[in-house]
């Protein structure tokens, strides 16, 4: 037989086994998928101390109760996009986020363990704050990336635990005392977010 119909047989032969392989691979098809987590915020707080002559300030460890729920597309079977909006209960304010959010798959053990990294980026509001007389608190920018562990069911379904470091900016409006033309507070508040959830 000449070279040439070798090539091409051989051309054919590889042609047919990778059209195969293909047919057999799973194809992936884009999806809904959503998770949901509740835990708590940790931080310190420096604040100054009312009244005290010279001023000082008092710092403290502070938890907060935090609730989340991400929902979106998963595009990819490593990658998911969408929107995730909370409530976080923090001692003088409360505050819901709504950010866009990404979740990727980082690396995934034999055992369906995954290694899962999360960012989301977006406004804080304070619709379901209720403030004190003459006090007027607004949102503000919020960042939010962390790394979780996502173990997975037969189901589909997953147990997450997640880690992440959550910024949040708030503003807060006081009243006036006697000479005062305004007055108010710019708040930042630094946590780390440990939080337990279920992903669909």
């Amino acid at each position: 037989m000449p070279t040439i119909f070798k090539f091409l047989w051989m051309g054919f032969i590889l042609a047919h086994t990778i059209d195969s392989l293909r047919a057999q691979a799973p194809t992936f098809k884009p999806h809904y998928v959503n998770m949901t987590e509740v835990g708590g915020l940790f931080g310190r707080v420096v604040y100054d101390v009312p009244g005290s002559v010279p001023a000082t300030q008092q710092v403290e460890n502070r938890l907060s109760l935090t609730i989340q729920t991400f929902n979106g597309i998963q595009l990819k079977p490593r990658l998911a996009l969408g929107v995730s909006c909370g409530v976080d209960w923090y001692q003088a304010v409360l505050l819901a986020p709504v950010a866009a959010g990404v979740r990727y798959d980082l690396a995934r053990s034999k055992k369906n363990v995954t290694l899962l990294g999360l960012f989301d980026a977006g406004y804080s509001s304070n619709w379901l704050h209720v403030d004190a007389t003459d006090y007027k608190t607004q949102g503000g920018m919020m960042l939010n990336p962390g790394l979780g562990l996502k173990f997975g069911f037969k189901s589909g379904s997953a147990l997450v635990l997640s880690l992440s470091y959550k910024r949040q900016n708030a503003k807060v409006t006081k009243p006036l005392n006697w000479g005062e033309i305004e007055k108010w507070e710019d708040r930042v508040y630094n946590r780390m977010a440990l939080r337990l959830g279920m992903m669909f």
